[in-house]
């Protein structure tokens, strides 16, 4: 059907060919720029934010796939139908049906004569309407009837208003085809004057808008998903550093353990967050005065993160105290942990350290399940405590741990550490120093604060020196460090 013109304008110029061009050629170097980002999207059904991004991409790759059929059609111009000759109903054919799925397959026109109550329908209009060709077009009055019951009055409204008041139609409604399934129609539409200014037909276009109506609701739903689990993870956050705050409180200063009698030790410790926006990892530090005045040290990290690991720290470190108050040694303690945490529900892996200094003595003895050894200075020089045999907790069942004993020294300086103290790309030795492992090398860095610790005045002293060193690195799990020195 031949584009109409209305009595009340003149027919629009078709713009200049070079600028059209243009700006095919803008929106296909869009499009292709576009579909790269899509492909690069992550690809996990299980990430919010890529289904969202994906979702977003597909969606902008369907109006831009439109745009450029439609400014090609802008370039191009209207095409020419020639006009039928008269023919019955029946014998009606369909013209050539276009490319399944391109524009053309869902864009048609209409025109619905007032005065005649005839109807005229582009072939396009039949396949998004699911109609047989060889049907005659429906009238006004029979198009609701294809409408979904709940369009339909807002169908009837667009009409009245353009028929009555002259007003342009501009809305969506959906169909229900004749199989059954369902399409999203958006029709625009304007009313034909006579040469007296009265209303003699409506035009409209109807354009098959489903798939990209589709793609709006998967952006808007990987949206949702997408808030809904970052506020959850959010939420998650806040109580683990919650809870993770109520268990190992930030110390202010040094502690001396114990609070009476000779041979204390001063302590000082400090937990390092991962960086910004990291989850809350199970790493934790502690010192306690125990019954009789001896003295409990431990650092550990429980491996994971989130609420359920900042939980599982808690408990453990819970029963680390308790055992440690009842008299337990630290060999016996750490094999009752790794019961304890063979027997939960929730699989689990640690690391721990745990030292008991005996005051009267001057002894230290302690046990580690997989963990770095204490460090120890002596004289402005340091080296690392032989380690006795542990693995990890939670490793498995049964674990029988060593226990060594130390005799320390007046001035002597323990040091414990996590893991993470240390990344592993800031853990390579500097320049001049012997080369290793990663956790060889995170030892050396630490054990090449010795002279530096000999000048320090106080515990707390020593652990600003190891933040000053290593807290300014991205890491990408928490770490924990505590020092005790010994007293006269």
């Amino acid at each position: 059907m031949p584009p109409h013109l209305s009595a009340d304008r003149p027919a629009a110029q078709p713009p200049r060919r070079g600028t059209v061009d243009a700006l095919i050629s803008q929106t296909r170097r869009l499009r292709g720029e576009v579909d790269a980002v899509r492909r690069e999207a992550p690809g996990d059904e299980e990430d919010a934010q890529g289904r969202w991004q994906r979702a977003l991409c597909t969606l902008a790759l369907h109006q831009l796939n439109d745009l450029d059929a439609h400014l090609a059609e802008l370039r191009d111009g209207p095409p020419e139908v020639p006009a039928p000759p008269p023919a019955p109903a029946a014998a009606r054919t369909a013209p050539a049906a276009p490319r399944t799925g391109s524009l053309l397959s869902r864009v048609g026109s209409a025109e619905w004569n007032l005065l005649t109550d005839e109807a005229s329908w582009s072939g396009e209009l039949y396949q998004i309407l699911g109609r047989d060709a060889a049907a005659p077009p429906l009238t006004l009055d029979e198009l609701p009837s294809l409408v979904l019951d709940e369009d339909r009055p807002m169908l009837t409204a667009m009409v009245t208003d353009c028929l009555i008041d002259a007003k342009p139609i501009d809305g969506e409604f959906r169909v229900v085809r004749p199989d059954g399934t369902v399409r999203t129609v958006h029709m625009m539409g304007e009313p034909v004057l006579d040469p007296d200014g009265s209303t003699a037909s409506m035009w409209a276009v109807l354009r098959d808008v489903s798939e990209l109506r589709r793609s709006q609701r998967v952006v808007g739903e990987t949206r949702e998903s997408f808030q809904r689990e970052r506020h959850v993870a959010q939420t998650e956050h806040r109580l683990a550093i919650e809870l993770q705050e109520s268990v190992v409180p930030p110390w202010r200063g040094s502690l001396r353990l114990p609070r009476t009698g000779p041979r204390a030790l001063d302590v000082a410790a400090h937990y390092l967050p991962s960086s910004a926006g990291a989850p809350i990892g199970g790493n934790w530090y502690d010192a306690l005065e125990l019954p009789g005045g001896e003295t409990l040290l431990s650092v550990g990290d429980l491996t994971g993160h989130g609420v359920s690991v900042t939980s599982g720290m808690a408990m453990l470190l819970g029963a680390l105290r308790g055992m440690a108050v009842a008299g337990t040694r630290p060999g016996q303690l750490l094999s009752w942990l790794n019961q304890l945490i063979d027997t939960t529900v929730q699989p689990a892996l640690g690391s721990a350290v745990c030292c008991r200094y005996l005051p009267a003595t001057r002894t230290l003895s302690w046990a580690q399940a997989g963990h770095p050894a204490p460090l120890l200075y002596r004289d402005g020089t340091g080296r690392a405590l032989t380690a006795p045999d542990g693995v990890l907790l939670g490793a498995t069942s049964g674990a029988v741990y060593g226990q060594a004993e130390e005799s320390l020294r007046v001035g002597d300086l323990l040091l414990l550490h996590t893991e993470g103290l240390i990344p592993r790309n800031a853990a390579a030795p500097h320049p001049g120093e012997a080369g290793g492992e990663a956790g060889t090398a995170a030892v050396q860095r630490l054990l090449g604060l010795a002279p530096r610790f000999g000048e320090a005045r106080t515990a707390q002293d020593c652990v600003r020196m190891v933040v000053e060193e290593f807290g300014g690195a991205e890491r990408e799990d928490d770490a924990c460090v505590l020092v005790a020195r010994v007293g006269s």
